[in-house]
């Protein structure tokens, strides 16, 4: 059966996080990275409204210099970034076209729907305004990237079935994790007959360098891949994949991902073993066992950011990495609108109602301690 982007090679340059010189994006190198991808036969970009400079520098690194149905451009409509009304959500696609020089965008996106943000899409019309800019000929494909519950991915799924695609976040570390659901959303949208295409293969680097009794196994199978490849091959081996989104910040990050993607036809079943083992090396490492249901968090008077603070901690035991933990912990705490570990009063309530019984008070404490002093 065929699907939308089966012709599209399995690995798209993402463009959050292009390389920098003197603090702005060095677009001689992204040159070179943009003529390494098209030599290799790769042609799916990835940028957004939203990421500073992305747009312009695609522009110059790419729109002006090949024919424009030599590539897809994908970029993405974030409603709920300073948006007060629908003609200034509507505005960022004239402005995204101003910035790129692309003409037509080949897939356009709904930015990171789930929770609060859907309601701005919702509110500003943005549903049939995206289906009225495809019915112009200016987006050829539309659909939305999405971070929360299968749940609620089904639910927007059934109600706009006239999306074509959906971004979701995929990778190894995360397939069975309850805090991501990454399996999860994934098997929502081949259920409803939708095309994925992955973000985050390598969980924003994290994954490129895992922890060490986890690279040790990568290392014992394949002693000459990087720790990243594993990720990448992980999710484009899965069915139904336009694309796997790599954020590459430097020439020699593109030379790995095509060194092992130009020529991929999938992972052999030892390959998939070694990942399983990989995985299951990563689950003895000693988390906080958070499933996020928040129940915590519903009963909480001080409204804390328990799941999150959970989660940031958890990124810290993992991956030794406390700039990215503290960045979950703004994300998941701050940007909801939620209260720091620190302000924890100790009443209990919360592990009155926590299923997994965990001694939230005391790992309260040690976010405090670790990751937030």
């Amino acid at each position: 059966m065929s699907y939308l982007g089966e012709n599209i090679k399995k690995l798209g340059f993402g463009l959050m996080r292009l390389p920098q010189k003197d603090d702005v994006i060095d677009v001689e190198q992204v040159k070179e990275m943009v003529d390494l991808f098209m030599k290799a036969g790769f042609t799916y970009f990835d940028t957004a409204w939203a990421y500073a400079g992305s747009e312009d520098a695609i522009r110059q690194a790419l729109v002006e210099r090949y024919p424009r149905e030599s590539f897809q451009l994908a970029t993405k409509n974030a409603a709920w970034i300073n948006c007060k009304t629908k003609e200034e959500a509507w505005a960022q696609f004239d402005t995204s076209l101003k910035q790129t020089g692309a003409g037509y965008f080949d897939f356009y996106l709904l930015h990171n729907l789930g929770e609060a943000r859907t309601k701005y899409f919702d509110d500003y019309d943005m549903w049939n305004w995206i289906k009225e800019k495809k019915e112009a000929g200016r987006i050829k494909h539309i659909g939305f990237s999405f971070h929360s519950t299968p749940e609620e991915l089904d639910a927007l799924l059934t109600a706009h079935p006239e999306m074509e695609f959906v971004q979701l976040q995929i990778n190894y570390a995360d397939w069975d994790n309850p805090a991501i659901q990454s399996r999860g959303c994934y098997e929502v949208a081949r259920k409803h007959g939708k095309p994925v295409i992955i973000m985050e293969p390598v969980k924003g680097g994290m994954l490129a360098t895992p922890p060490e009794s986890v690279e040790k196994i990568f290392k014992e199978a394949e002693p000459d891949s990087s720790a990243a490849s594993w990720g990448i091959r992980f999710a484009a081996d899965l069915d139904g994949i336009i694309t796997v989104l790599s954020g590459m910040s430097s020439v020699e990050q593109m030379k790995d991902n095509l060194s092992y993607m130009e020529h991929f036809t999938g992972l052999t079943d030892e390959q998939k073993k070694v990942l399983d083992r990989a995985r299951e090396e990563m689950s003895r490492i000693p988390l906080i066992p958070c499933t996020t249901c928040n129940y915590c968090a519903k009963v909480c008077p001080k409204q804390i950011g328990i799941s999150g603070s959970f989660t940031a901690m958890n990124y810290l035991t993992l991956y030794k990495n406390k700039a990215a933990a503290l960045h979950q912990a703004e994300w998941l705490v701050g940007g909801h609108g939620l209260k720091p570990a620190t302000e924890c009063i100790k009443c209990g309530k919360c592990e009155e109602a926590c299923p997994q019984h965990i001694k939230i008070r005391d790992e309260l404490v040690k976010v405090s301690e670790n990751l937030l002093n």
